[in-house]
């Protein structure tokens, strides 16, 4: 079938979602001092998993705990990466975790965390000229036409396959808008843990006060891949994409160390995720790959030197050293250190009177649930007003 959402419908909706999340965010735990911030030196501040030594992630420069026999970790031109076990969330090394910097389309990672369970893949969406309003000049485009109607799965292929900004637009629409969405984003990202990202445009456009850091898109990377959606897309080389005049073309994933294209060797086992590019952030990259039972994530955060492809090798360096170090170092902290516990409640009744069943699965916990669900329904009775979605700098994405 195909859906199309009335602009009343969407302003209601995008006015009372973001009134809704302004307040959930207020409520929600507050981020970790960090005494002058990465780079700083200070104190470590951060809450670690139980068992843990201290957290490093505060501290500036390259944090490692090496073991006898540990091999020494690379030496990298990029301002800041994270590699850790995707698995148990133990950060094996990082360079300037929490350091803030613009994300690239990076970012899209949280975009996709947070829409991917609004929107059925196949639904199907005749896509109208506002939707495709207010996209920046430069943006990486998949092709999105007006008046073409598209499944929501061949929206998500065009955000993860080519990047494209036109797709992120069309989605980010039928969510509620573009502020709501950021407004989401915000709210997701927060109960994941990831106190270091602001969000001001969804698709990862620069805009001014947006960022990231290696820590939080490590997040973002290891609770994608937890979703099956998620980790299909994003490990997805090749798909065909509607075009304007009926027929389909092929699009070609962009992570090059998932592809192997322009010279770049594939990574054996890898399992894909997300690189992004914009004049002010650089090289991103958010990827992860599988070897011997173990999984790990890693975030290269602008290389210095190497040219273009240079993410993809300082990314490979990591994998190899993760790969072959991952017993013989001890973390320096954890994804998990600063995701919102739940609050105790009253003590259970007895199992004999009522047997709670565990869940089938590892997810997001009660703080998360709830954050994410209030955003999307404690608005319907907010008074609506009209949201357009902001145009912003002029800049190459």
């Amino acid at each position: 079938m195909t859906i199309r959402f009335s602009s009343r419908v969407s302003a209601v909706t995008a006015s009372s979602c973001a009134l809704c999340v302004a307040g959930l965010l207020a409520l929600g735990p507050a981020a970790v001092a960090d005494e002058g911030g990465a780079g700083s030196g200070g104190a470590d501040r951060a809450r670690t998993a139980a068992g843990h030594r201290p957290s490093l992630l505060n501290r500036s420069g390259t944090q490692v705990r090496p073991r006898e026999g540990a091999p020494r970790v690379p030496r990298l031109s990029a301002l800041s990466w994270v590699i850790a076990d995707a698995d148990t969330g133990e950060v094996l090394a990082a360079r300037n975790a929490h350091r803030k910097l613009p994300p690239a389309s990076t970012l899209k990672t949280l975009f996709a965390l947070t829409v991917l369970p609004t929107l059925p893949a196949g639904i199907r969406h005749t896509v109208d000229e506002e939707e495709l309003a207010g996209i920046g000049p430069g943006s990486s485009m998949v092709g999105v036409a007006e008046d073409r109607t598209y499944r929501i799965s061949d929206l998500w292929n065009g955000v993860f396959l080519n990047s494209g900004n036109d797709a992120v637009h069309v989605l980010a629409h039928l969510n509620g808008g573009w502020r709501t969405t950021a407004a989401r984003m915000q709210a997701k990202a927060r109960a994941l843990g990831a106190h270091d990202t602001r969000v001001l445009s969804p698709d990862g456009y620069d805009t001014p006060g947006q960022v990231s850091s290696a820590f939080d898109l490590a997040v973002f990377g290891r609770a994608g891949l937890r979703n099956k959606e998620f980790a299909r897309y994003c490990g997805t080389v090749e798909a065909r994409f509607p075009a304007r005049d009926g027929g389909s073309y092929a699009i070609r994933n962009t992570n090059r160390l998932l592809t192997g294209s322009d010279g770049v060797e594939p990574y054996p086992g890898l399992i894909g995720i997300k690189n992004g590019y914009t004049s002010q952030a650089g090289h991103t990259l958010v990827t992860a790959a599988r070897k011997g039972g173990r999984t790990l994530v890693v975030t290269v955060m602008n290389p210095q030197y190497g040219g273009g492809f240079a993410v993809y090798e300082e990314a490979r360096e990591l994998l190899d050293w993760g790969f072959e170090a991952a017993d013989r170092v001890d973390a320096v902290g954890s994804l998990d250190e600063l995701r919102a516990k739940p609050r105790p409640g009253p003590e259970p009744v007895t199992a004999a009177a009522a047997p709670v069943a565990k869940p089938a699965h590892k997810g997001p916990g009660w703080a998360e649930a709830g954050m994410v669900a209030g955003a999307g329904i404690a608005g319907a009775g907010v008074m609506a007003l009209t949201l357009r979605p902001a145009r912003r700098r002029e800049t190459e994405d």
